[in-house]
């Protein structure tokens, strides 16, 4: 990872190229007890799977009868000696009609008892990874791709529906089905047993080496979809498209996402046409085998063996119902291999552990005159993977601010203002000191209990697509319609969103782009407002906008920080004039505090900037 001066961590960047080749390259993660894993799965789902393996059972037990049936209709039914028996016929008949039509029955119920096991599955999983990765700290999120993380919840856990819903019944009675076919085959006649496995072994040395290269066409197919998915969110967002449009880009993104599709179709194909050859063979290998059973037939029957017409019928039957089982399990033996390449993908983010954890026995924040206290103790920071030589960057950091005060963070670009605002909220845990919040530290203070005191307005105001109402009430539920207007009021954004037509239930489109940026900031305030946390952290709030925004967003903040700690991270030195104290940093270090006028009268850095600001 490579870093700016400010110290904010910046996604390195790879050409293009290099990232097609590391997809084309990609390996399934080595994840420890990957199977155990899997079937851990299962476990909420107990008895719904006994029901499935019962139902499984009967299913493949009924299946071996028809054949056996079918033995005693020609030999008892149709060719007695003294010419057909009829009564005995219809009633072999009848018989076979009934264990068909139970099966059928069995098969039904089997299917919607797999299909809803398979789907809790995958769907307790999905929320579970989607759970699980809200818990990340924002440094991963700062190295990862949007849309890659999309493709692990949507693609990959989406790619082992099938196995989920399928494997568990596909196994037991594949395997059952199996067991009672080599039986029946047994009974009917051991010769012409041995016949029709003698090379089961060589194919399930064949089916090893094909689920091997499948596994890895499958890993590499999910990167692909990954990369793919990551082109789609990044240019068609609307940042994406303003961006692609205003530098005439939007031709190169085309051909970048058709090479990539490109790649995909290759891809599909290669895992579509893997192991054909393979099952091609099995093909063969299954109409080959009754020709061989009925030659070999001849010459047990002239050897003088007991084989009469209903066996060598019943025996080719039966051993139809031994080969396609074998057939199945082996594709379930595929599907698991390439599948399996799937799951190590979903465990190895599950496997990852959120850098910002509560501590055991973190203490919950109550209320407090304390609350809004802050004090940096040495502070040292260096951002996750930067090296440990060279100047970190924040160093030696100390000060304190008292509840209720003002307080302003400046200095040039790259000096760690923001990154002083993210360790106040634990986004990030300092390399050495400690951050204190109402006297305790933040590495003490459960996440949730923190958070729930501090309001964040940042620079990139993020709204949801989705009414100003539902922004509104994002920062609490549960808030009346009269609490969501007084907020807006406070803001100063009341009378505009009350001049829409569609007043509160305004949609306000993709990250808020239908309206003005002056009018999400203030939104974003009322929104904070609404929170009514202990401290207010603005991060160059009023930085991108025009003058006339600026003073109408400046009246909002004065009114957001009445009552409150404030803690303002600013460029223009004009909008923390009145700040109770203001620390000048460079260099990762605060070199300056006082107020404006003091700073002002010291002709240190804070002069400089003063008038460099008004030249």
């Amino acid at each position: 990872m490579s870093f700016g001066q400010a110290g904010r961590p910046r996604r390195g960047v790879a050409s293009r190229d290099e990232e097609a080749q590391r997809a084309a390259n990609a390996e399934a993660p080595r994840i420890d007890h990957l199977l155990r894993r899997i079937l851990q799965l299962f476990a909420p789902h107990r008895a719904a799977l006994t029901l499935t393996i019962a139902l499984v059972l009967i299913d493949a037990g009924l299946t071996v009868l028809p054949p056996l049936l079918t033995q005693q209709a020609f030999d008892r039914g149709l060719f007695p000696e003294g010419g057909p028996d009829l009564p005995v016929l219809g009633t072999l008949v009848g018989l076979m009609i009934l264990v068909w039509v139970l099966s059928a029955g069995l098969g039904i119920w089997q299917t919607y008892l797999t299909s809803s096991v398979g789907n809790k599955v995958m769907g307790t999983m999905r929320v579970d990874l989607f759970r699980h990765l809200q818990a990340m700290e924002l440094g991963f999120f700062t190295r990862t791709k949007t849309g890659i993380i999309q493709s692990r919840l949507a693609n990959d856990v989406g790619g082992v529906a099938g196995v989920l819903s399928n494997t568990v019944s596909s196994v037991i009675g594949n395997v059952v089905t199996v067991l009672a076919a080599f039986t029946a085959m047994l009974l009917l006649s051991w010769q012409l047993t041995l016949i029709a496995v003698v090379l089961l072994p060589a194919l399930a040395f064949a089916q090893r080496r094909v689920g091997r290269i499948r596994a890895r066409i499958a890993t590499q197919t999910q990167e692909s979809l990954s990369e793919m998915t990551a082109i789609t969110q990044e240019i068609l967002s609307v940042s994406g498209i303003l961006l692609a449009k205003s530098f005439g880009r939007a031709e190169a993104e085309n051909e970048r996402y058709a090479a990539e599709n490109r790649n995909q179709i290759r891809l599909q194909v290669r895992q579509s046409m893997s192991g054909q050859g393979f099952f091609a063979f099995v093909q063969i290998f299954l109409s080959v085998v009754p020709a061989l059973v009925y030659l070999a037939s001849a010459f047990l029957i002239q050897g003088g063996a007991d084989i009469t017409a209903g066996t060598i019928v019943a025996f080719t039957t039966v051993q139809a119902r031994l080969m396609w089982p074998l057939l199945g399990l082996m594709r379930v033996a595929l599907d698991l291999q390439t599948s399996g390449a799937l799951f190590a993908r979903i465990f190895e983010y599950f496997d990852l552990v959120p850098a910002i954890r509560d501590r055991p026995g973190a203490v919950a924040l109550g209320p407090s005159d304390r609350l809004g206290e802050i004090e940096f103790r040495s502070v040292e920071f260096r951002y996750p993977g930067a090296p440990a030589t060279g100047r970190p960057t924040l160093d030696d950091v100390s000060f304190r601010i008292e509840p209720g005060q003002f307080a302003a963070f400046v200095g040039p670009s790259g000096a760690g203002k923001t990154t002083i605002s993210y360790l106040i909220p634990r986004l990030y845990d300092v390399t050495e000191g400690a951050v204190l919040f109402a006297g305790h530290d933040v590495r003490d203070v459960q996440q949730d209990s923190l958070l729930e005191q501090i309001g964040i307005v940042s620079q990139e105001t993020y709204l949801f697509h989705a009414s100003i109402g539902d922004n509104l009430r994002y920062a609490r539920p549960d808030a009346t319609d009269e609490e969501i207007r007084r907020a807006a009021e406070l803001a100063n954004i009341a009378e505009t969103i009350e001049s829409f037509p569609d007043g509160y239930d305004t949609v306000v489109g993709e990250r808020g782009y239908r309206l003005s940026g002056g009018e999400k900031q203030r939104v974003a305030i009322a929104r904070v407002i609404l929170k009514d946390p202990a401290v207010l952290i603005l991060d160059e709030a009023t930085s991108a906008l025009d003058s006339v925004s600026e003073r109408a967003v400046q009246a909002a903040l004065d009114t957001a920080s009445r009552g409150r700690t404030t803690i303002a991270i600013a460029h223009r030195l004009s909008t923390v004039a009145e700040a109770d104290v203001i620390h000048v940093v460079e260099r990762g270090r605060i070199v300056e505090s006082g107020t404006a006028d003091e700073l002002f009268r010291r002709g240190g850095l804070y002069a400089r900037l003063a008038a460099q600001q008004t030249a």
